[in-house]
């Protein structure tokens, strides 16, 4: 990971295999929610899946501490907009 000179990119460099991987952390910095919204839908799939094995009980408690991580996301996002303002 490094960060580059004048535009304070943030890029990741993950190789798998041989293969390289190159993510643009940055956006992250201006989506302060983007995290939490990305952490949501993660936990959101182990919950189906856990559904899928029949684990009800480890599901739905799993889906209250995804739709913590949303409403979080959500609330950063907003501050972000009125922060940032909307990009036309």
């Amino acid at each position: 990971m490094y960060i580059s000179g004048k535009s304070r990119r943030i890029v990741l460099k993950i190789v798998i295999r041989g293969k390289t991987y190159t993510l643009d952390l940055s956006y992250l910095g201006e989506n302060w929610g983007a995290p939490f919204i990305i952490t949501f839908m993660i936990i959101l799939m182990m919950c189906a899946y856990l559904l899928a094995c029949g684990n009800e009980f480890a599901a739905n408690v799993l889906a209250v501490y995804a739709y913590y991580f949303l409403v979080v996301g959500v609330v950063l996002q907003l501050i972000c907009y009125i922060k940032y303002g909307g990009k036309d």
